[in-house]
């Protein structure tokens, strides 16, 4: 997918802390994170943490300074994706990315609505490595 494919600056909401290294909301960021890709990390827990990956973390996305991200990529639960659409749209980013398991309609069509593109049940880890592995990075 070339949206993985393309994106430099990825802002992760509900990224977890190297305590939690076992789970995809940490080790997928972290593999971006690797791979060159400039992680903005965004936790919606763990009030206490001000960097993870080495980064500067940011409560909210539309508080993210600099050039607007390419990718919001998404680590929660359907049914709490509702209370950031606001903090979303505030932030514009050209794409919003529900991980693997992560559908919800009524969000999803606001995001299109608003001109944001939207990416759900992907892997972001696997869409970016197959483009590594099809030489498209």
């Amino acid at each position: 997918m070339q949206i993985a494919a393309a994106a430099k600056r990825v802002a992760v909401l509900g990224i977890k802390t190297e305590k939690q290294a076992g789970q995809p909301a940490y080790y997928v960021p972290q593999y971006l994170h690797g791979a060159g890709v400039e992680v903005v990390p965004v936790p919606v827990f763990y009030p206490e943490v001000t960097e993870i990956l080495g980064r500067q973390v940011f409560r909210r996305l539309a508080d993210i300074p600099g050039p607007p991200v390419d990718i919001v990529d998404v680590f929660r639960k359907p049914s709490d994706l509702p209370p950031h659409l606001e903090d979303i749209l505030a932030a514009k980013p050209k794409t919003v990315w529900l991980q693997s398991g992560i559908t919800h309609p009524e969000f999803e069509a606001a995001l299109a609505a608003a001109g944001i593109q939207v990416v759900a049940d992907r892997c972001l880890l696997v869409e970016h490595q197959a483009a590594v592995r099809e030489g498209r990075l």
